[in-house]
């Protein structure tokens, strides 16, 4: 698959005609052949943006609910075609992919929404004759930097709210997943959007810093949001701080699931399946660890063991499998690392198995301690830790016990008690007896500590992609004290 940049209504290659392979991770084929954006060509990407800004953000609320929901259905109808990429470009199961698809839309439905939600306020002023009002305005250019685990669902949400909002975007694809994030230009495209209102860049792995510095300090961006690991993440805020530039980051987690001592156990096994071992772990909501009560340990382990370990792993295009391909084979070694470090710490492993090549087996690991790498860095891959907690005070220690903050999940069959403990954890979202992996267009979303700061989704991001402007209209003759 070859690609093109998208800036403004043209398709073009890098300015230096360079390109960069993005590997299949199971044939090691060429998935996409994408090109390296030199400096020159994020800044053409950005002045289109920028010259399709005034038009765009004069538009009326509907004209652009309009526009949104034809790109929500031009998505769905090129969903075999996002598939396909994604699938090639991550080795990720169709599952997943089919799932990234259907949110997306939903992203793009909800941005819909919010166009006419854009509203402010008139405030009672002490001032006679003065009429004082909140509104909230479009704020330029977005920068969205979006990652390649969700490569759809995240390269939507980059976009979509901003848009809505009245702004024009610049989507900085991911090295991993050029050809993916490209498609959603092509949604855009497709749908009848305005010249330069979407633009796609593509660039070289060893690129991406200047790149990124770059866009950020391009005068005409306003907003920057990114999507990723959090050690990039602080390398970005530092950027936009710089600029004193608002940022929204949504990084690194390292979810807990507690399982009290009056839960449902089925229910929390089959939470944890799913929110540990979807997209072979690698999300941020995934859940890492689990956090046990010592009264139902033994009881829940054994069940989560016969769950996991009937789990199929191996080449999604073979047949239908849950566990698909790590990224690339460097991920699956790191997680083989973690969990060869945790069993030579004491560690037991009490289902999983060896890793081929990019497939490594979803891993279950019990007894796992704060001497071991897994309690505390993500992992983000197929293997969970339990974590044996002494009773409900210790449980609520070890969710808290991590840099991180982004989900939780909390399971007991007494909601009020149950929900009380929700309230103690140190996350941006808890769910209560649900898994930790939920994501919902009109929710905000956003994490505290390492998980970054800031929310997508509803009036959340309405706030994070507006100027709020304070503009008073003087009806009576002014008087002043000299």
């Amino acid at each position: 698959m070859n690609i093109n940049l998208l800036i403004g209504d043209r398709e073009v290659p890098a300015s230096n005609g360079k390109t960069f392979d993005r590997m299949d991770p199971l044939s090691k084929e060429i998935a996409t052949r994408a090109p390296a954006a030199t400096l020159e060509d994020s800044d053409a990407a950005i002045a289109a943006a920028g010259a399709a800004f005034a038009s765009w953000s004069e538009l009326g609320p509907n004209e652009r609910r309009r526009y949104l929901l034809k790109a929500a259905d031009v998505f769905e109808g090129m969903r075999d075609e996002f598939v396909r990429t994604m699938i090639k470009e991550i080795g990720t199961t169709e599952v997943w992919a089919s799932f990234n698809v259907k949110l997306a839309s939903g992203m793009l439905r909800e941005a819909a929404s919010l166009t006419t939600q854009i509203t402010g306020e008139v405030i009672p002023s002490d001032k006679p004759g003065c009429i004082a009002m909140s509104v909230r305005q479009p704020a330029g250019v977005c920068l969205g930097i979006a990652p390649w685990n969700a490569p759809i669902i995240l390269g939507v949400r980059a976009v979509a709210t901003p848009l809505a909002c009245g702004n024009t975007v610049v989507l900085k694809a991911s090295e991993i997943c050029p050809g993916t994030h490209r498609l959603i230009g092509d949604v855009f495209r497709k749908a009848g959007f305005p010249a330069g209102v979407v633009n796609v860049v593509t660039n070289a792995p060893e690129d991406a810093a200047a790149i990124v510095e770059r866009m950020i300090a391009n005068p005409a961006v306003k907003r920057i949001n990114f999507t990723g690991s959090t050690r990039v993440g602080r390398i970005i805020g530092e950027l936009a701080g710089r600029h004193l530039k608002p940022a929204v980051l949504e990084l690194g987690g390292k979810a807990p699931l507690i399982v009290l001592d009056d839960a449902d156990l089925d229910a929390a096994v089959a939470a944890v399946a799913f929110g540990a071992f979807i997209n072979q772990g690698q999300v941020c909501m995934s859940t890492e660890r689990v956090i046990v009560d010592s009264a139902v340990a033994d009881s829940f382990v054994e069940k989560l063991a016969a769950k996991v370990s009937a789990l199929p792993a191996g080449d999604p295009r073979s047949g239908p499998v849950v566990i698909g391909s790590l990224v690339d084979e460097a991920p699956a070694l790191r997680v083989v690392d973690l969990i060869e470090d945790a069993i030579g710490k004491g560690a037991k492993r009490v289902a999983g198995g060896e890793r081929t090549g990019t497939v490594v087996p979803a891993t279950v690991i019990d007894h796992v301690t704060d001497e071991m790498r897994l309690y505390g860095e993500e992992s983000f891959g197929p293997v969970v830790s339990v974590i044996r907690a002494a009773n409900l005070e210790d449980a609520v220690r070890l969710a808290n016990h991590s840099e991180y903050g982004l989900s939780a999940a909390v399971f007991g069959r007494d909601v009020a008690r149950a929900l009380a403990v929700a309230k103690r954890i140190e996350s941006g979202i808890c769910h209560i007896n649900g898994p930790t992996v939920h994501d919902e267009a009109q929710m905000p979303f956003g994490g505290v500590k390492g998980s970054g700061f800031g929310h997508f989704g509803g009036q959340a991001g309405i706030a994070e992609f507006t100027d709020l402007r304070w503009i008073t209209i003087e009806t009576a003759p002014q008087h002043y004290p000299f």
